[in-house]
């Protein structure tokens, strides 16, 4: 989730296990100790451009490492502030721990993929509920945690927590009811699905981009979810096949190496350009929920030595026609 999110969440949770005359303190450590994993996207290499995709959401983001983390966290606040405006190091310590376990849970609702489980296995844990930037998710948290912090009433933090529940609960519904109609209109369509997977588009749970596999292609549409539904026809690209199409790559080499990187991150969703036989896409990730063309990618290079990185890309198409688009589709005024 986004910055801001992380942080209220973290704040709320604090909140609502905090007492009257501490309710400013756990508010400001909640919300502190909800961004600290993040802290993880300094983990960069100038020579390995996918290192920051390798380790952000890695261990600071694991259920296993909260205790850790929050530990961290609270020795510095504890020193920088709290022991000063005489808050123990057990209350601090249990702030710290509570905003903390909140980030890696919340960045599991997104498709993005975090690594909930580290270090006993590193599959990206992913469910898909919530876009990475949703404002209806996450102002009324925002309110909420401000007329606690203001009215110095913690009853406020339990509501935002229903909110973030409330919010999840219709969302994981949206999710089940996209892949199930989209799953229907595949069969009809004579394809074969194999695997099938909707998230949200973004800063909405009414439009859901869906993905499904059939033997050789990925198949991409948009759906639209109200009180009836409508499916806006998407695109399709094959699946990647290394050895096809990109038969001089030895496995020995940095560049397969990186792109096996690139696989395990993007959960095996790849896809090549159509304008550029040599960028590989992400496919969950693109402008219009109807599209394969992802916001980033990688680019083999055949004349780099065995021992170069591959080539990390963006695409982030900031067209505001294409935003115009996916608002049209949002309010049921989009045809295609």
């Amino acid at each position: 989730m986004d910055p801001l999110t992380q942080g209220v969440v973290g704040a709320a949770a604090s909140q609502a296990s905090s007492k009257k005359n501490t309710i400013y303190l756990a508010s400001l450590i909640g919300l502190l100790s909800g961004l600290a994993p993040d802290l993880d996207i300094f983990i960069r290499s100038d020579t390995d451009p996918l290192l920051f995709l390798q380790y952000h959401r890695h261990f600071t983001h694991s259920l296993f490492f909260i205790p850790f983390g929050a530990l961290l966290c609270s020795i510095v606040f504890y020193y920088l502030f709290a022991k000063s405006l005489s808050l123990s190091f057990k209350q601090t310590y249990m702030y710290s721990f509570i905003g903390y376990a909140t980030h890696g849970i919340i960045d599991s609702f997104t498709t993005y993929g975090t690594l909930l489980l580290w270090p006993f296995t590193d599959d990206r844990i992913a469910w898909n509920t919530v876009s990475v930037i949703d404002p209806i998710f996450t102002l009324p948290v925002l309110i909420f945690i401000t007329m606690a912090v203001f009215k110095k009433n913690k009853l406020f933090s339990v509501y935002a927590l229903i909110w973030i529940l409330l919010y999840q609960t219709v969302a994981y519904t949206q999710k089940i009811r996209a892949e199930s109609i989209i799953s229907e209109y595949a069969n009809t369509s004579g394809h074969d699905v194999q695997t099938i997977e909707a998230k949200p588009s973004f800063g909405n749970i009414i439009v859901w981009k869906v993905i499904y596999t059939s033997s050789e292609k990925h198949h991409v549409n948009a759906i639209r979810l109200g009180l009836k539904h409508k499916i806006y026809q998407g695109q399709t690209v094959d699946k990647l096949d290394i050895n096809k199409s990109f038969p001089w790559l030895n496995s020995d080499h940095q560049q397969a190496k990186d792109l096996e990187k690139f696989k395990w991150f993007s959960n095996g969703y790849l896809g090549i350009d159509k304008n550029d036989s040599n960028v590989i896409y992400d496919i969950r990730f693109s402008s219009l929920p109807n599209e394969v063309e992802g916001l980033w990618g990688v680019r083999l290079n055949r004349t780099k030595s065995k021992d170069e990185h591959i080539d990390y890309i963006t695409n982030r198409n900031r067209d505001i026609n294409r935003f115009v688009i996916l608002l049209k589709m949002i309010f049921d005024k989009y045809e295609n």
